[in-house]
């Protein structure tokens, strides 16, 4: 039988919209877009790459909650409000994503509030950093 796990996070935007930070089924997890905000204090930080980093911190407390990490994450999708920041954004994630090597779409539209400056959306798969993995190289 098919499991599906849902977490919150408490955000008022998950209460108002109805939806999850993340919904896992079997050990396929989808993170939710996720933005800069600090969950404790419910500031975002202004500065590019403060925020960046707190939608990386996000991200992995939302994965630790179902016994994941970013060493599992398989694709994502980043979401640049001004696309003059892609390269500082892009810089971060490939720091957190160095030797995980997912799938990335990266696009630069308008977000939900002027105030975030990116946002990030995940996919993983429980088990990802344990398994046998092959790169291929097309290039040559």
């Amino acid at each position: 039988m098919t499991k599906i796990t849902k977490v919150k996070t408490g955000g008022k935007l998950e209460e108002l919209s109805s939806y999850s930070r993340i919904v896992m089924v079997d050990n396929w997890i989808y993170v939710s877009n996720t933005a800069g905000r600090n969950p404790e204090t419910q500031e975002i930080p202004e500065e590019l790459e403060a925020q960046t980093h707190q939608v990386f911190d996000n991200i992995e407390k939302a994965l630790s909650a179902v016994g994941a990490s970013l060493q599992d994450v398989v694709a994502t999708r980043v979401f640049i409000q001004t696309p003059s920041d892609t390269p500082k954004v892009m810089g971060i994630f490939g720091e957190k994503f160095r030797g995980v090597d997912p799938t990335t779409t990266v696009t630069c539209p308008p977000l939900g509030s002027g105030v975030y400056k990116v946002e990030i959306e995940v996919t993983a798969y429980r088990g990802a950093s344990q398994a046998d993995i092959t790169y291929i190289d097309t290039s040559k």
